[in-house]
């Protein structure tokens, strides 16, 4: 037959062109092999590349091409390695942690660093205390003296006054703060103001007052700014007497200092002083002069309860540099609970006009119903209350 159907496979075939065996096609395949392997390879690494956003350094790049161990072993895992933190890496603390499995993890977590890059920002001191701490007092504003622990600048300029403030919010708002005196003398009162009273009341502690620790810290824990009630001599004294430990004018700087340290030891974690009477010692500059200046070393600010024309207080404490206020009014001069409510709202009217005021009350009950009512009110026409180291003049914040 003319066919090769019989004929054995691979026999009597045409034979292949010379050209096929060269080696020029066979290298040929080999350099577009190459040249694929090179394009996937090339891909790999610009996807897996450091981005930039981390600067690299010479002592990084000399790591990543140094051959690592394909086996590490049980010892090896969870070795930390700390790698350079030069440049992009020195504003934090890095930390690399070796796996059993061989891969690396790192850990990026910010510290404080000086030279180039990065800049860390610091604020100012923040007023007030956690009220998880706020029944303690921070040891480092006491010292000791015969009297007892009396407050004190602390050694990094920290004052009790900025420390043990309530904190607010700081806007421009319409501003009031209310100061409850009086707490300590009696028990029941001073449970029934701290039940009733928001922790935006200012709460005044007489010097001469029970279980002042006791109550001083249930305040703090409330969240509540307190002072400490100093007793001074009126005009009428003796026959109106503050009670012990009234400061007095005949009697010599250094007995009235004393008698100062023994009211300011009774307590902890105040701002500062307001007065208990005093009408005759307010008025006398060579008496309140250093009394004004010893609370001025402390770091405590005074509040004046407004109640006597001819304090000097004010002069005095501008000339010294003392943090200070004075009451725009006393609330509850009539122990009547319509006739306090009518004064809180003038005293919300002097706090539109001016943007700020204070105002003070004792802790009767009629004072303490009144005003827990009045200020669920103005809050609502958005009052802000805030504790009373708030709204005093401040040398250091002029």
């Amino acid at each position: 037959m003319g066919t090769d159907l019989n004929a054995p496979l691979g026999q009597n075939r045409k034979a292949r062109s010379s050209k096929t065996d060269k080696p020029g096609l066979s290298l040929g395949r080999a350099a577009i092999g190459l040249a694929v392997i090179a394009l996937v390879g090339g891909s790999a690494w610009i996807a897996l590349r450091p981005t930039g956003l981390i600067e690299t350094t010479p002592e990084t790049e000399i790591a990543a091409d140094t051959p690592q161990k394909a086996e590490t072993t049980a010892a090896d895992a969870g070795t930390l390695r700390k790698p350079p933190t030069s440049g992009g890496l020195s504003g934090a603390h890095v930390e690399e942690t070796l796996t059993n499995d061989g891969s690396v993890v790192t850990k990026f977590s910010p510290r404080r660093r000086s030279g180039d890059g990065p800049a860390f920002i610091e604020v100012g001191r923040t007023k007030g205390q956690d009220l998880r701490v706020a029944a303690f007092p921070n040891d480092a504003l006491l010292e000791d003296s015969p009297e007892g622990r009396l407050p004190i600048v602390g050694p990094d300029g920290l004052r009790p006054m900025d420390q043990y403030a309530r904190p607010w919010s700081g806007t421009r708002g319409t501003r009031i703060a209310l100061v409850v005196g009086g707490l300590g003398l009696s028990q029941t009162g001073t449970q029934n103001a701290l039940r009733q009273l928001s922790p935006e009341v200012t709460m005044a502690f007489a010097a001469s007052g029970n279980s002042l620790q006791r109550w001083m810290q249930e305040a703090r824990r409330s969240g509540h700014e307190i002072l400490l009630q100093v007793p001074f001599e009126p005009f009428d004294y003796p026959d109106n007497d503050p009670g012990p430990h009234t400061l007095r004018v005949d009697v010599s700087a250094e007995k009235n200092l004393s008698e100062l340290h023994s009211s300011l030891a009774s307590i902890t974690n105040y701002t500062g002083i307001m007065n208990f009477l005093g009408g005759r010692f307010l008025s006398d500059a060579d008496a309140l002069e250093p009394v004004m200046r010893d609370l001025g070393r402390r770091g405590l600010l005074f509040l004046d309860d407004g109640t006597s024309a001819q304090s000097l207080t004010g002069t005095l404490a501008d000339t010294i540099g003392v943090p200070h206020g004075f009451a725009d009014m006393v609330i509850d001069t009539e122990i009547d609970r319509t006739a306090i409510l009518k004064k809180l709202d003038d005293l919300e009217r002097v706090a539109r006009r001016n943007g700020a005021a204070i105002g003070v009350a004792s802790a009767f009950d009629e004072s303490v119903e009144a005003i827990a009512r009045w200020m669920d009110e103005a809050g609502a026409r958005g009052i802000e209350f805030v504790g009373v180291s708030a709204l005093v003049k401040d040398p250091q914040q002029q």
